[in-house]
Order: structure tokens, then sequence, then C-alpha cells
């Protein structure tokens, strides 16, 4: 009996050159890449309200949605790959494009109406008021 060495279809390292392995690396990782991200998000809070940081950079401020639905905020958007044909070939993406959506539900002594956003940098801030009635109240026993 003959024994034969077994090669995986696509693992024969040594027989191909470097920059082949590397353009068929890059190019299966730009390839598989999801058409959705979820960005970033940082959430503080002071004494008058919540605060809400989200990180989405190269977007454009129209791409962007914040929404209130049943006490449930919704920030949607999308961030687009722009390929130029000019006869570049790119060997890494690592940002991220495509749609996005992050929903998180408010606390019951949020103000919905005072909800405020702005987009400066790349960063997305929300502000959401908290209600004074509704706010945990300290009793002094007597």
């Amino acid at each position: 009996m003959t024994l034969m060495k077994y090669s995986q279809p696509g693992r024969d390292v040594f027989g191909k050159r470097f920059s082949d392995i590397m353009d068929e690396f890059f190019n299966d990782a730009v390839a598989t890449r999801r058409s959705s991200f979820a960005p970033s998000i940082d959430i503080s809070e002071n004494e008058k309200q919540y605060m809400i940081d989200v990180e989405i950079p190269g977007v454009d401020k129209k791409d962007i949605e914040l929404n209130v639905e049943n006490n449930t905020l919704t920030i949607s958007g999308e961030r687009k790959f722009e390929k130029k044909e000019d006869g570049k070939q790119y060997h890494r993406v690592e940002s991220h494009y495509g749609t996005f959506s992050r929903s998180f539900t408010l606390p019951d002594n949020v103000k919905t109406e005072s909800i405020n956003a702005s987009y400066n940098n790349g960063i997305l801030s929300i502000t959401v008021d908290k209600s004074e009635e509704k706010m945990r109240k300290q009793i002094k026993i007597k």
C-alpha cells in the first residue's frame, strides 16, 4: 500500500504566492461582510435627565431616524459604502457599513415629549428629561 499526503482544497499554502494568499484572505473577508451593524452606545444619567451618545461616524444626519413608540426609543439609519471605481482594489475594509437599528425601553420616569437630539462629529447625542412627578423621593421617618 502506498501512502499519499492528503491535500485539502484551498489549503496548499506552499504552492501559492504570498500575494495570492493575501488576496484570497481579504477578498473572502470583504465578500462575507454583513449588511448591518450595531453602533456603540453610551448611556448615562444625572438628576434631571438621561443622556445617550451613539457613535455613527460617516453617517449623514438625513440618514438617521429617531422614533419613540410605547415608551421605546429606536435609533436607526444607514451607513453607505461608496466604492469608487477608479482602479482601486480594497485589501482590507474594517469599517462597518449597512443598516443599523438600536431600541431601548425608556424608564417610566421620563417625559417622552422632551427628547432632544443633536449630531456633531459623528456622535448622535440624545437627552431625555426625567419627570419630576414620577421621580423617586426619599421619605423621612418621623
